[in-house]
């Protein structure tokens, strides 16, 4: 596998890790959902921070910065499938803006 193809699929289980971990917790605290939704909140969140440590990136930073990009498309699409509301065209724009400058950071060559 491709280091490209492969940080892509770390960072979208990274993506799927955080919102389940977020959402959990939103679900306890929120939702009025049992506290033991906090449990696999934990869980996810912990997977979610490891799976960054994965990333083929010299900098922790560059990795996490250029992960934003997916995190919040991830987000969107997390809203229309669990949460059954459509994101809007600004919503999409959005999201294609973040994924653009994630590209950029991840896409230039550095010596």
């Amino acid at each position: 596998m491709s280091p490209g193809l492969a940080d892509a699929l770390l960072y979208a289980a990274a993506a799927l890790a955080e919102i389940a971990g977020c959402y959990a917790v939103w679900a306890w605290s929120r939702l009025g959902r049992s506290a033991l939704w906090l449990l696999p909140a934990l869980g996810c969140l912990a997977l979610f921070a490891w799976l960054l440590t994965r990333i083929d990136s010299t900098t922790a930073g560059r990795a996490f910065a250029a992960y934003g990009g997916v995190y919040i498309a991830a987000s969107l699409l997390w809203m229309a499938v669990v949460e059954r509301v459509t994101p809007d065209r600004w919503d999409l724009l959005g999201a294609l803006l973040c994924l653009a400058g994630s590209t950029v950071i991840l896409g230039t060559h550095r010596p």
